[in-house]
């Protein structure tokens, strides 16, 4: 599942870039004012952080809900004390699209995410160039040469990578690129089962300075107390938020 989402996110990529070619998306990115940096905005705190994130559907789950205003939901968010905006940007199983992020970057102060499967340097111009501050780079779908040359170049273009892992052998490869937010998914990107004692078994291998990340499986403020107990500096949270109300339960979460 994963490397069929990802070759298709590719693929679809590979269409945009027929009518806007590469050259004119990175003169796009390079226009873009200074992102936000979210290392500082997600570092360490006596509480937890919150990246709470608009997703319409998922291939585990199905549809979620419509969305019909990304902007309008992204304002609940940071009025509801999220730290930062994960935004789908993946269309043929999330339902989402880069005119989402571009809405969302202009509706809040927050860092924003791009989360997609991310696998080529048009790509990452293309977060940088809607507005993105962060980037996803999901290590099982990348070899050691590919990760190292998007994650080098989503630093330059002055973002931050997010570096998503599963294993503790896809920790150690993360902690080789100098990586400082790292998530560890309890949802495997192969089966899509839910692990969420992995972060928990995974957390002593964190290099010290990285921010911790747990992702999936969070459903209620039980599970954000379970990372945080854990040793989770950061949440993300999607499915909660986009089928029940987004305030409230940020408010819950954020209480842990």
């Amino acid at each position: 599942m994963l490397s069929e989402l990802t070759a298709n996110a590719v693929a679809d990529s590979l269409s945009r870039r027929e009518t806007r070619p590469f050259a004119e998306v990175e003169r796009a990115a390079l226009e873009r004012p200074a992102a936000i940096d979210a290392l500082e905005v997600l570092k360490p705190s006596e509480r937890v952080k919150v990246i709470a994130e608009i997703k319409r559907s998922s291939p585990s789950r199905g549809a979620l809900a419509q969305i019909a205003d990304p902007a309008a939901l992204a304002r609940s968010y940071e009025l509801g004390g999220a730290s930062a905006i994960s935004v789908l940007t993946e269309g043929r199983r999330f339902g989402g699209s880069l005119a989402d992020l571009e809405a969302v970057r202009a509706a809040v102060a927050l860092p924003v995410l791009r989360k997609d499967f991310i696998a080529t340097p048009y790509q990452v111009l293309e977060a940088r160039a809607a507005g993105a501050d962060l980037v996803l780079l999901i290590v099982a779908a990348l070899d050691d040469a590919t990760l190292r040359e998007l994650f080098d170049l989503i630093v330059e273009l002055g973002m931050t990578p997010l570096v998503e892992t599963h294993s503790a052998e896809e920790l150690d490869r993360t902690a080789a690129l100098g990586a400082r937010l790292i998530g560890v998914n309890a949802r495997d990107l192969s089966t899509f089962e839910l692990d969420r004692d992995l972060f928990g078994r995974l957390a002593d291998r964190f290099p010290a300075d990285a921010i911790k990340v747990a992702e999936s499986a969070v459903l209620s403020a039980a599970d954000v107390a379970h990372y945080r107990a854990a040793g989770a500096d950061v949440v993300l949270v999607g499915e909660a938020l986009v089928t029940g109300d987004p305030i409230e339960n940020l408010r819950a979460f954020l209480a842990v």
